[in-house]
């Protein structure tokens, strides 16, 4: 699933190729990417003929300002926002086309379905999309000090993994970045919160900070499904950084003692039991 890192790449890109432009026609194939709307003339209706003001992000979530709508795209497991030429093929699964009046076009491909897009009045997001509203900080947006940011984690006392996957806590971090920025900070996943010294919390708020940014710096990260890609089909740079998603059985570039694979709930989880204590 695309994270914080894949997400901010994509609205980079978006501010750059997509704001000031109006759009021009909105094609959808099926309801299951706009299942928030009653039909495709509703959501077309609340699309078509406006021009794109800007591109934010909340966590997870892509809103584009359409003025009085805002335009909300959440990528789900495996959906990509594509820039394309309208004589470019459209790949299988493609389920919602933008076409701009100044040419080219924004297309949304998902293959799993899991992804959606909907357009919500401005006004009234915070109310009609409470997932969006009620995120917690935002690592690449909001300032926090280290030490507000150890007061809020003592106080939750819970798993650390669980803590940094809680959209409540922290926006944007899922299975991945979880597993890079615990070993970053040299913490196990399962330690639990409020046991953290002074300087674990500082380590750990480095490690959120310095993660992300690095990731997003590469373009995000692209797994062996290559399902991750950028506005312009490209795959991101980051997965090569990776320490220790996804490398079970490697050698830990800090320690040398072979990277262990867990479960975690229903997923995997990737630590060293060497150096993260």
């Amino acid at each position: 699933m695309p994270e914080l890192p894949e997400v901010e790449t994509l609205r980079r890109d978006l501010d750059k190729e997509v704001v000031g432009r109006r759009i021009k026609a909105v094609e959808v194939t099926g309801m299951r990417a706009i299942r928030r709307h009653p039909n495709k003339k509703h959501f077309i209706a609340k699309v078509e003929g406006h021009k794109i003001e800007r591109v934010s992000r909340r966590g997870k979530y892509l809103l584009l300002s359409l003025g009085d709508e805002v335009l909300v795209i959440h990528l789900g497991m495996s959906g990509q926002l594509l820039k394309v030429a309208p004589k470019d093929a459209v790949a299988p699964h493609t389920h919602v086309t933008i076409t701009f009046t100044q040419g080219g076009q924004l297309r949304f491909v998902d293959p799993r379905t899991f992804g959606e897009m909907f357009a919500v009045a401005a006004e009234s997001l915070a109310y009609d999309v409470p997932e969006v509203s009620e995120l917690g900080f935002d690592p690449l947006e909001d300032v926090m000090s280290w030490d507000a940011f150890g007061a809020r984690l003592r106080a939750r006392k819970v798993k650390l993994k669980t803590l940094l996957m809680d959209q409540r806590f922290v926006a944007g971090i899922g299975n991945i970045y979880s597993d890079e920025i615990l070993w970053a900070a040299g913490l196990r996943h399962d330690r639990s919160s409020e046991s953290l010294s002074t300087q674990e919390v500082r380590r750990l708020y480095r490690a959120l900070l310095e993660t992300l940014h690095e990731a997003v710096k590469l373009r995000g990260s692209s797994l062996s499904d290559q399902q991750y890609r950028d506005l312009y089909g490209v795959i991101g740079g980051y997965q090569v950084e990776h320490k220790v998603y996804a490398r079970e059985g490697e050698a830990c570039r800090r320690c040398r003692q072979p990277i262990v694979r867990a479960k975690w709930g229903q997923r995997s989880t990737f630590f060293c039991a060497g150096c993260q204590v």
